[in-house]
């Protein structure tokens, strides 16, 4: 957990520079369809707004705990009042520019039943006012710790190169978040922070894990980039450090209810490790985990310090969940340069429980790292377990496997055995369950081979899912 686990931020100075926005919600409910055209009729009950776009940033910032100064273009208007409004009771200083015959950037979502049914939004390119931007930054950076680019692509940071020269020149570590302009704009930046949409369109396609390490390398040396941290949804996130390593960072198991935000929130935590003068794998992780609470809250949203202090302390530092076979090689490979003992294993898992849980827990305290590799839904019915099984698909029994305690990393198989993995991860330790000697376990004599081990541990009596399935069915 000391990995993950932040200081006292308050003479930590963030400064956030980008394109401000106000988002509007109107919230209502939708209970029939309007006789003018077939879309739904929402009546409002209730509106709210909060800062949005660079603005949103600078309040996940200030929530965390940090200073903040926020730099951006707004109109004079109402929006920009209610904006000011919001962040100064948040701590944030800012320093806007206010331009002529220019609208604040709002957008405005409706939304009934926690779903978000439209959206709408007022905006324009910001006019160029760069020197007075600059002047603005110029007089906050000798006491800035970090600089976040945020870049909506409205204009406000037209000349990235030059706001990033002048915080090398102050030798404070720079964070952008892109969007459509090419990675070479951002030249100097510490560390660049595309999704893979943006990255894709940027750098090109790939297929493979490496591939997509390649190309983030060629860019980075380039474009004189320290770092990506390329963020991927539910797959994680994706690090390609200075020195052209690389490292997956698996999504945290959540439920998740609003992603908008959720990519302002791994900009500020990315923002502030830097400040602290964090490497960028620790920084991503730290993100990582501050993403998966906002996504699991509905709006714009941002996470406080004693939240993300909580969510340390109950998940730990470590990088857990579901991975493909690629982002899982990789991981066991920095696992075991840092001298981890990994532990395999592998079922169908269909509905688990009791002794599914023991087992594992007895598996997992056998090395550091446990691995739990799972039969996709076409092999376990070839397995021969009946037409009607799984009962779950594979992603549900992945997502259940994810959650538990003891389990570091899943990842699913279609062969009929686990062997490929085994030639390809070279785990420690395999393990099984079950009245099985260990010469009889599928995949011993591949890690006899290198020199691993093989484990056999008893299961816990009167607990079987086939059991499970035949009571549900007879009624009991």
């Amino acid at each position: 957990m000391q990995d993950l686990k932040l200081p006292s931020l308050r003479d930590t100075h963030v400064v956030v520079i980008g394109d401000v926005m106000l988002d509007r919600y109107w919230f209502g409910d939708a209970r029939r369809i309007s006789q003018e055209a077939p879309v739904p009729v929402v009546d409002i009950t209730r509106e709210e707004h909060s800062p949005g776009g660079a603005a949103n940033v600078a309040l996940n910032v200030a929530s965390v705990g940090a200073k903040c100064t926020l730099i951006g273009v707004v109109g004079d208007d109402t929006a920009a009042r209610l904006l000011r409004g919001s962040l100064e009771a948040a701590g944030i200083r800012c320093e806007f520019v206010t331009a002529a015959e220019f609208s604040t950037i709002v957008k405005l979502r409706i939304v009934s039943q926690q779903q978000q049914l439209l959206r709408a939004d007022f905006d324009r390119l910001v006019p160029d006012v760069q020197e007075a931007l600059r002047a603005r930054l110029a007089a906050v950076l000798p006491d800035a710790d970090a600089l976040i680019l945020e870049d909506y692509d409205k204009d406000t940071l037209a000349e990235p190169e030059r706001l990033i020269a002048m915080a090398n020149a102050a030798n404070v570590p720079v964070i952008v978040d892109p969007k459509a302009k090419p990675f070479s704009r951002y030249r100097g930046a510490t560390i660049i922070k595309p999704n893979e949409q943006e990255f894709r369109a940027s750098a090109g396609s790939w297929e493979t894990e490496d591939q997509l390490a390649d190309l983030a390398r060629t860019i980075r040396s380039s474009s004189a980039v320290g770092s990506f941290v390329i963020t991927r949804g539910s797959k994680g996130m994706t690090v390609v450090n200075s020195n052209g390593g690389m490292e997956h960072i698996p999504a945290h198991e959540v439920e998740v209810f609003d992603v908008t935000g959720a990519g302002d929130t791994v900009a500020a935590l990315l923002g502030i490790s830097s400040a602290l003068g964090r490497d960028v794998v620790r920084s991503a992780r730290l993100a990582n985990l501050a993403a998966s609470l906002v996504v699991a809250k509905v709006g714009t949203a941002t996470v406080n310090g004693p939240e993300l202090a909580n969510a340390v302390m109950r998940r730990g530092e470590r990088d857990r969940g579901i991975l493909s076979r690629e982002q899982l090689a990789a991981v066991v490979a920095h696992a075991k340069v840092s001298g981890e003992r990994i532990v395999f294993t592998n079922g169908c898992f269909d509905i688990l429980h009791a002794g599914h849980v023991t087992y594992l827990e007895e598996a997992r305290a056998l090395g550091d790292r446990l691995i739990v590799a799972v039969n996709d839904d076409a092999s376990v019915q070839r397995l021969e377990k009946g037409p009607n099984r799984p009962v779950n698909p594979l992603d549900r029994r992945m997502r259940v496997l994810a959650g538990l305690a003891s389990v570091d990393w899943v990842v699913s198989f279609h062969e009929d055995t686990p062997e490929p993995l085994l030639e390809r991860l070279r785990p420690d330790v395999l393990v099984k369950g079950g009245d099985y000697r260990p010469e009889q376990v599928v995949g011993h004599t591949i890690v006899h081979g290198y020199g691993g081990e093989v484990r056999v541990l008893s299961l816990v009596e009167d607990t079987s899912t086939t059991a499970i399935i035949e009571k549900i069915q007879a009624g009991g």
